[in-house]
């Protein structure tokens, strides 16, 4: 990012009131940020196929599940988080640096954090969906293309831990139905029966801790 680009879109000279709306549609893209540039996308994703998979779709409520999936992204980028608070927010805060300057250099650890969590492959997809060579050093990498390439790999880890933690559940759900079948008790849903013994499993193994520990380990953290 070009600190100067940024520094044009509030210059000095502009209107109080036009800065300030200018600065209101820039926060309008931090929820955009937040989902394609940080873990929040493959966390959030897992926590509502948890869900899915036990069967209950009102508990936990969204609140919650997006809630702790943002306090786990603060903790997964606790490390960047805090770089960002002592070379950009400090400075300028204490006008040492400009809005862009600021923005720019925030820009380094999120770079950093996607380009290591982002396959290979999706950076070639995305270069040779614009019709560019794919650049020789990470450095020379365009943020748009790396975002975009984020968001995919992301979308894979996290599909492929929501297929893992289906199955358990799905044979707790080929059991139960087997078992009522024999039984000839076809008449009554296999899920209402087997949703107790989802959530047995799932709490006598410590279900929430092992699934906060694999998310937090799968970006390499812990």
């Amino acid at each position: 990012m070009d600190p100067r680009y940024i520094d044009s879109l509030l210059p000095a000279n502009l209107d109080p009131t036009l800065q300030l709306l200018v600065f209101f549609v820039l926060v309008a893209f931090l929820p955009l940020l937040l989902l394609t540039t940080t873990p929040f996308l493959r966390i959030v994703i897992v926590m509502f196929m948890m869900r899915g998979a036990l069967g209950i779709q009102s508990s936990p409520p969204n609140l919650i599940i997006t809630s702790l999936s943002i306090i786990l992204t603060i903790f997964v980028m606790q490390g960047a988080l805090t770089d960002i608070n002592k070379s950009a927010i400090i400075p300028l805060a204490e006008k040492k640096i400009t809005m862009g300057q600021a923005i720019s250099i925030s820009s380094y650890p999120l770079r950093q954090h996607m380009l290591e969590q982002t396959e290979e492959k999706d950076l070639i997809l995305m270069y040779e969906l614009t019709g560019k060579p794919l650049p020789s050093t990470r450095e020379e990498i365009s943020f748009i293309p790396l975002v975009a390439a984020h968001v995919i790999s992301e979308l894979r880890v996290a599909f492929s831990l929501g297929f893992l933690m289906y199955i358990p559940f799905l044979v707790v759900d080929l059991i139960v139905a087997n078992v009522l079948l024999a039984l000839g008790m076809m008449m009554l849903s296999p899920t209402i029966i087997s949703l107790p013994f989802k959530l047995m499993v799932f709490v006598a193994v410590d279900g929430w801790a092992l699934l906060i520990k694999g998310l937090v380990k799968s970006f390499g953290t812990g």
